[in-house]
């Protein structure tokens, strides 16, 4: 029996793993399925779209800013090595718009956002007013979640495209200005490089990103605990969840996108 403990450990684990990501899927696709029936709010929409999107385009693009520009200066500093300096503007390129530019906005959205909807959420169920909103007949989903998941899946695949052309702009800035590039070899060379698929799988890993951090907000603020333990308990485990979730489902589409 005591030979078994470790593996009825990792049964428990594992079990247990496999129940919270059903109960997260069954959460979204809940979410997801109040987009098509009415009512609608316009006004929680709209208050979404500008609290993910908009509110978070400058995070995000100083993020992207000094990525794109550090990502020059290490590549031009290990093809040095090897001769190989003139490959900077196709690397900053891919790395931008296949990796970093996705990864670094999901992750920006995820300590911004969802650490914000899952605070806001769970304060309303500790002060009780997602039970007056019952009382006023008003589906929680509907009226919480669902405008919150769709101003993700809308907005942060335009954050990703914003964030991936400031990044490239940003190993432009550094290329031209400090690591004597031209300026029109450099533009051309990125031009050139890039693919139509690779833009797709950013925007599509845009869309995955934001529909992990809108959802995993809303799913540990409405089942966070009650009082202040509560609430700051439903922020962090909401936060680290998205950060994990995102850097899974980017290994997953990385391979579905470029494995094939």
């Amino acid at each position: 029996m005591i030979l078994l403990s470790p593996l009825g450990w990792v049964g428990r684990a594992l079990l247990g793993f496999l129940a919270a990501t059903g109960r997260l899927a069954l959460f979204s696709i809940e979410a997801i399925s109040h987009f098509f029936r009415p009512p609608w709010y316009p006004r929680e929409i709209l208050g979404a779209l500008m609290q993910v999107g908009w509110l978070s385009l400058p995070v995000v693009g100083m993020t992207a800013l000094f990525t794109g520009g550090a990502l020059a200066l290490q590549i031009y500093s290990g093809g040095a090595r090897f001769s190989a300096e003139a490959v900077v503007p196709q690397i900053v390129a891919i790395g931008m718009v296949r990796e970093l530019g996705p990864v670094m906005a999901g992750l920006m959205i995820a300590a911004r956002v969802t650490s914000s909807i899952a605070a806001e959420i769970a304060t309303m169920k500790v002060t009780e007013q997602i039970d007056a909103l019952v009382t006023l007949s008003t589906h929680p989903m509907k009226y919480l979640t669902a405008p919150r998941v769709l101003a993700g899946l809308v907005t942060v695949p335009v954050l990703v495209a914003v964030g991936d052309v400031i990044g490239i702009a940003g190993g432009y800035t550094v290329a031209v200005y400090s690591l004597d590039f031209n300026a029109g070899t450099y533009l051309r060379n990125t031009v050139d490089f890039l693919e139509p698929l690779d833009i797709i799988s950013s925007l599509v890993k845009g869309a995955a990103f934001g529909l992990i951090a809108t959802a995993m907000g809303c799913y540990f603020g409405m089942n966070s605990g009650r009082g202040a333990m509560g609430v700051g308990r439903a922020t962090k485990d909401s936060v680290e969840m998205a950060a994990v979730l995102i850097l899974a489902a980017n290994f997953i589409l990385t391979g579905v996108f470029f494995s094939l």
